[in-house]
């Protein structure tokens, strides 16, 4: 790591020591590939991924970039290639793997939750790839997660906020059953009620509504489904929407700064490569599906 003053979205030695195998192989693959021919790397994968971590907590433009990182061309540059070649995804399955075990839990979540929230885009991004949500008068993009019962997220998917619930519906729970077989019950409110209840079904999979109780006045956190909500105010909430955030990760879940295991319901939890829903819109297709993947290390 290069001697200059730290930022507060730096990553921590531990952390960086759970996210550095995936990186260096990343490279040492690309490496190979190219059979060895060329310049060697210059620039440290951890100040690459410290850049990207300031500018998905800060929401400075590309070429705003402090100085004291490495040049925004080759940021970006590393970003695109990380996002074309899964990387990110590679290590949100990794992250979200540790952080249930290191919480006593199965690797596997067999129950979640799903929701679906629409938001405005910057005015960088091209009307062409979003849409009017009719019902909350909102111009942008929706996005559909399924989380576990902690607030991890386990599925992810990116559309035009004309999308309905229901077909969001169908495509998550028909992705989040090829990535996690052992799911088993997933709650949600009634904009799901009844197309994907009877699809669930036929994949297995119990899809219970949950509604808000009678006469409940003011804000009151509505069961199993709590985990689901916060999550997507995390996302809302950060300058860089769903993004790099996860990992700001599942690994500030696993440890604290001192190195010790971490225990807390942080919902900081989020996809990677879905950072580009506000930022670096004409990057991302009209339709994007995330699909965190397992790996071994």
């Amino acid at each position: 790591m290069t001697n200059r003053q730290s930022y507060q979205t730096d990553l921590s030695d531990a952390r960086w020591a759970l996210i550095a195998p995936v990186l260096q192989e990343w490279r040492d693959q690309r490496r190979r590939r190219a059979l060895d021919i060329g310049r060697p790397p210059i620039h440290d994968l951890r100040e690459i991924l410290n850049a990207l971590l300031y500018l998905d907590r800060t929401g400075v433009q590309w070429r705003y970039l402090p100085h004291d990182f490495p040049p925004h061309q080759t940021v970006y540059g590393y970003f695109a290639h990380w996002q074309r070649d899964g990387v990110f995804e590679d290590l949100h399955g990794l992250l979200h793997h540790l952080t249930r075990e290191a919480e006593g839990r199965d690797s596997r979540p067999s129950a979640g939750a799903i929701d679906t929230q629409s938001v405005k885009t910057s005015t960088s991004v091209p009307l062409t790839s979003q849409g009017t949500d009719a019902g909350k008068k909102i111009i942008g993009r929706k996005r559909g997660v399924i989380t576990d019962t902690t607030g991890l997220l386990m599925v992810l998917l990116v559309l035009a906020a004309d999308a309905s619930d229901s077909a969001i519906g169908l495509r998550l729970l028909d992705t989040a059953h090829h990535l996690f077989p052992r799911l088993r019950k997933i709650w949600a409110d009634s904009a799901f009620r009844k197309t994907c209840v009877e699809h669930a079904a036929r994949l297995g999979i119990d899809l219970e509504v949950v509604q808000r109780t009678p006469g409940t006045r003011g804000f009151a956190p509505i069961p199993h489904r709590w985990t689901v909500e916060t999550c997507q105010a995390q996302c809302t909430h950060g300058v860089g929407s769903v993004g790099v955030s996860s990992g700001s990760f599942q690994s500030r879940r696993l440890y604290q700064p001192g190195g010790r295991v971490r225990r807390s319901r942080s919902m900081a939890s989020s996809c990677w490569s879905a950072w580009a829903m506000r930022r670096c819109g004409q990057q991302l297709s009209r339709r994007v599906v995330i699909q965190p993947r397992l790996i071994q290390l």
